[in-house]
């Protein structure tokens, strides 16, 4: 650092915490329309790839945020963004103090100007069946969209005096993509999403999933999902059986199997399942069943050991029973989440300044759900904390679903958003911060990549298997 750089540090890490004020002010303040906008998509649950009504309702608050105002101030909202029910609103700052709206890309680099840093932020929306919310992705879409417009207003409050008081000096333009992802339980909206090149370019990524504790980070692990059909021969049960195959039975031998090679499973790993279709009649020998399991482990490497032992359960009980099978995974793996512990850092210290308490990180052994999240983290640098939202019922219960609509889970949303904004803001003013970013993101990507060979993109599976489901 030179002498002068030194001399003004303090004063820009006051103007710095300024900034974060500003932020948490302008989410303050929209705060009625944030609370409005996670009780419209909680009120009207929708499953992986119908969200329609929650896709309408994020287009218009976006839209709707800048009536009458130029239109530097405005979003720029693209609906249906490569996949029906996505969505992306962008809005750009000018850098050097200039709040200069929407400015493109492009021109900056004609006129020699670094090209944006490019901000995420992520909003899921869909529910689950029969329960509706109870994973609280209203409330990820109410977060989302709240750091984004924190940051924004902060941006805003910077003006071309910037270069007086410094903290603008040398900073690129900043562009602010606010991304609704899809299916995050169901399918893997964001993964589509990857596939269909929604995150080339973006620099750092943030979300929010709703929990009952703070945690920056939790191990949300690797998940493939498969179902096994097997096809027998029907016949009467009683009068003469032997003329039968029974697929039943096939199916049971699957489960049983899969139960007696729980004994030689890591303890990271996860196997459960249930059989959707056994049979018509008790005097008919079923010709017909179907499986239904989601396959889990710490590790893409370990998933798929995990993958071809269960493959050998499924295969075994056709065998034995004379039935034809059929395998198949879903459209799409979803990857372990990996760490950024420089991203982490600045968010817990963030969040404490909000009145959150993160649980030790010696409690983080135990394993979380899986989350489409993690496929991002294969591309861009990102962070999926985990928040408190003043209740301690479990997700993916009923009373989780009461719980991420009531008006007390608003105050601990808001203050999400806030640390999540604050975060952005570090990442932006602290050049050797996004260096860090980056550093993390490029070593643990190497390490994972060791065990396979994930692409650049992401656009491949590395295990040449299937799909899961997210945060389940």
């Amino acid at each position: 650092m030179r002498p002068n750089e030194a001399s003004e540090a303090p004063a820009l890490a006051a103007r710095l915490e300024e900034l974060k004020r500003r932020a948490a002010e302008c989410i303050e303040a929209s705060s009625e329309r944030l609370a409005e906008l996670s009780r419209e998509i909680w009120s009207r649950p929708e499953l992986a790839y119908e969200e329609r009504q929650a896709h309408d309702a994020l287009a218009r608050f976006f839209a709707g945020l800048a009536p009458g105002s130029s239109p530097a101030g405005a979003w720029l909202v693209q609906r249906s963004y490569k996949l029906e029910t996505a969505l992306r609103a962008d809005w750009q700052w000018g850098g050097e103090g200039d709040a200069a709206g929407a400015a493109p890309a492009a021109a900056a680099v004609e006129d020699g100007q670094k090209a944006p840093l490019r901000l995420g932020f992520l909003c899921e929306y869909d529910a689950l069946p029969g329960i509706g919310h109870a994973c609280g992705h209203n409330l990820i879409a109410e977060v989302g969209a709240a750091a984004a417009l924190g940051l924004k207003g902060a941006l805003e409050s910077l003006r071309p005096s910037g270069a007086a008081d410094g903290l603008s000096r040398h900073v690129p333009a900043v562009k602010v993509t606010v991304l609704g992802t899809p299916a995050e339980e169901d399918g893997g909206g964001k993964i589509d999403l990857i596939k269909a090149g929604a995150f080339d370019g973006l620099d750092v990524v943030f979300m929010a999933h709703p929990s009952q504790e703070d945690a920056a980070y939790l191990p949300d692990v690797a998940e493939h999902d498969v179902t096994v059909k097997y096809y027998g021969k029907a016949s009467h049960a009683a009068a003469y059986p032997w003329e039968g195959v029974n697929a039943l039975d096939a199916a049971v031998l699957a489960y049983n199997n899969l139960s007696v090679l729980r004994q030689q499973m890591k303890p990271t790993w996860r196997v459960h399942g249930i059989i959707k279709n056994g049979g018509v009649k008790p005097n008919i020998i079923p010709s017909y069943a179907e499986l239904e399991f989601y396959l889990r482990a710490p590790s893409l490497k370990e998933l798929s050991i995990l993958t071809e032992k269960a493959e050998n359960c499924f295969k075994s009980a056709a065998l034995a029973t004379g039935c034809e099978m059929e395998l198949k995974g879903g459209a799409n793996d979803y990857y372990n989440v990996l760490p950024n512990k420089s991203l982490e850092k600045a968010y817990i210290e963030n969040g404490k300044k909000l009145g959150m308490e993160f649980i030790p990180e010696d409690s983080l052994t135990g394993l979380s759900g899986s989350t489409d999240f993690g496929n991002v983290t294969f591309v861009v640098p990102g962070i999926h904390p985990y928040f408190y939202i003043g209740s301690d019922a479990l997700n993916h219960t009923e009373q989780y679903t009461t719980a991420a609509g009531s008006e007390e889970a608003q105050f601990y949303a808001l203050r999400t958003a806030k640390a999540l904004a604050m975060t952005a803001l570090d990442v932006i003013f602290k050049p050797d911060l996004l260096e860090k970013v980056r550093e993390d993101f490029r070593l643990v990507k190497l390490k994972e990549e060791g065990y396979l060979n994930i692409p650049e993109n992401g656009k491949v599976s590395g295990l040449g298997i299937g799909a899961a489901c997210a945060s389940r």
